[in-house]
C-alpha cells in the first residue's frame, strides 16, 4: 500500500513542458506528447470557441475589485479569458476592447471567451495526466 500511495504523490516524466505548451497554444501540450489527433481537435474546438466569442462581441474580463461577489466575478472571469492562452494575448496585443454592452448576444460571446479558457484548462488537465502516465 505504501508504494502505492508513492506513485501517487510522485509524477512520472517531465510532465512541466506539455503542460506550459498546453497553456499557451491550445493543443500544443498533445502535440508535444505525440497525441496529434486529440491535439488537432482541442486547438479547433477552442479557437472555434474563442473565436465565436469574438464575432458576438463578447467582453473580455479585467481584473476589478469591489465587494465579494464582483471580485469573484470579474477576478474569475479574467483568469477564464487568459487560460485561453495565445488567442487572449494576440487580441489583447490586437488592441480588442469590447465594452461591456446590455444586450443577449454580447453577453453569450463574453461567457464563450470564458467557456475558450476553460476548455483549455481540461486541455491541460489532460495533457498532464498523459504526461504522467495516469491516461494513455
Amino acid at each position: 500500500m505504501a508504494e502505492n500511495s508513492s506513485a501517487l504523490t510522485k509524477p512520472k516524466g517531465n510532465w512541466i513542458p506539455a503542460v506550459l505548451l498546453a497553456w499557451i497554444i491550445p493543443g500544443g501540450g498533445h502535440f508535444f506528447l505525440k497525441r496529434r489527433a486529440r491535439g488537432a481537435v482541442l486547438a479547433v474546438c477552442v479557437a472555434a470557441v474563442f473565436l465565436l466569442g469574438l464575432m458576438m462581441r463578447g467582453a473580455l474580463f479585467e481584473p476589478q475589485g469591489g465587494d465579494l461577489l464582483t471580485t469573484v466575478i470579474y477576478y474569475g472571469g479574467f483568469i477564464g479569458d487568459l487560460l485561453a492562452g495565445i488567442f487572449y494575448f494576440l487580441t489583447v496585443w490586437l488592441g480588442y476592447s469590447q465594452p461591456d454592452a446590455a444586450g443577449h448576444v454580447h453577453d453569450y460571446g463574453t461567457k464563450f471567451l470564458v467557456a475558450a479558457g476553460l476548455l483549455n484548462l481540461l486541455a491541460m488537465v489532460d495533457a498532464f495526466e498523459i504526461a504522467t502516465g495516469k491516461k494513455d
